[in-house]
């Protein structure tokens, strides 16, 4: 403790003489790299606090911001009083390293820039955004979306379970499908009484064990929406639907649906559009996801009565549309962290 403390005053002391005799420009910026610079004598004397007792850190660490406060600030006045260094050029510390080349600037990765304009898209229609948790149980994520337990949907081959549903009454699981959000979304609503009516999408990760190739992964994002009012029909789903298409990807987007079956929805239907997936290919029917109307007994299991409301629902795949928008081939490319591809969005 005394070696160091005697160590800093020495520095202070002979510092401040040398500041004092300094009589230019040339010979101010020689003294400030000497003690100040990043390989200068304050900072190697600072190397001895290593060996100072833990009990008298504290008063060590005092005395060593005091003494470079009195070598900083004396060099202040020192310049000062030469005239800002004597019209010289801005001081250059050469001991620091140099800069090679620009910092370049992050940005959002296409999935996120994708996610965004979608919800910009709906939220022109009047779609507010809601979430819910990534790590669900079966009884929103199947249950109540009138999914029955012999339903293939439910094979734990098809899903990433947490808990064993073979011997746990509410297993947890990874959710399949952003379609828990609406369930608690219409839940939460009837509980505090501000809905229906209701107009909400729910962006977010889904996770299947699929095996991944050109179209597939485990881990995917999707945009589901859901509409709850009186009167609504499946009229004013495809009015919705088109209306997304034409904003997101521009007038002339052709869309059809193809009639399906969904346990959560009736009637149901795959939602395609026609899509060129490369520069220079013929534009084909490519499927982004299903839509129908809500089933009555999903409304009812959320406590909402199916005879005076009814509504539709629809989920994309945030990848699909990506995709889709800019011509990429392949899902992978997606989360490769390639930047030779991120930095063409």
């Amino acid at each position: 403790m005394t070696t160091f403390l005697d160590t800093l005053s020495t520095l202070e002391r002979d510092g401040l003489a040398e500041l004092q005799a300094a009589s230019d420009a040339a010979a101010l910026e020689a003294w400030r790299v000497a003690y100040l610079g990043s390989k200068g004598r304050l900072k190697a004397a600072m190397a001895g606090m290593k060996d100072v007792p833990k009990e008298d850190k504290p008063a060590a660490g005092q005395k060593a911001n005091a003494v470079k406060t009195a070598l900083e600030d004396a060099f202040e006045q020192k310049k000062s009083s030469l005239g800002g260094g004597g019209g010289a050029a801005p001081m250059v510390d050469l001991t620091e390293p140099g800069l090679h080349e620009a910092r370049a600037l992050g940005r959002r990765h296409i999935l996120m820039q994708v996610r965004a304009e979608l919800v910009e898209v709906c939220a022109r229609l009047g779609f507010a955004v809601v979430s819910g948790p990534e790590l669900e149980d079966d009884e929103h994520n199947f249950v109540k979306l009138n999914i029955p337990a012999d339903h293939p949907a439910r094979d734990p081959i098809d899903n990433f379970y947490v808990d064993d549903p073979a011997t746990t009454e509410r297993p947890r699981m990874l959710r399949s499908q952003t379609s828990t959000v609406q369930i608690r979304t219409m839940e939460r609503a009837v509980e505090e009484g501000w809905g229906p009516p209701l107009k909400v999408i729910s962006p977010g990760r889904v996770y299947r064990p699929d095996t991944v190739d050109a179209t597939h992964t485990f881990m995917f994002h999707q945009l589901e929406g859901l509409y709850i009012d009186e009167g609504v029909s499946l009229v004013d789903l495809k009015t919705t639907l088109l209306q997304f298409a034409e904003a997101y990807f521009g007038k002339g987007a052709e869309i059809r649906l193809r009639p399906s079956f969904f346990p959560f929805t009736e009637p149901s239907a795959e939602f395609d559009m026609m899509i060129a997936l490369r520069p220079g290919d013929e534009p084909k029917w490519i499927e982004l996801g299903g839509c129908g109307m809500v089933d009555p007994n999903v409304l009812e299991a959320c406590g909402i009565d199916s005879q005076r409301w009814t509504g539709f629902a629809w989920g994309f795949g945030i990848e699909r549309l990506a995709m889709g928008k800019y011509g990429i081939p392949d899902i992978r490319m997606l989360f490769e962290n390639d930047l030779r591809f991120l930095k063409q969005f």
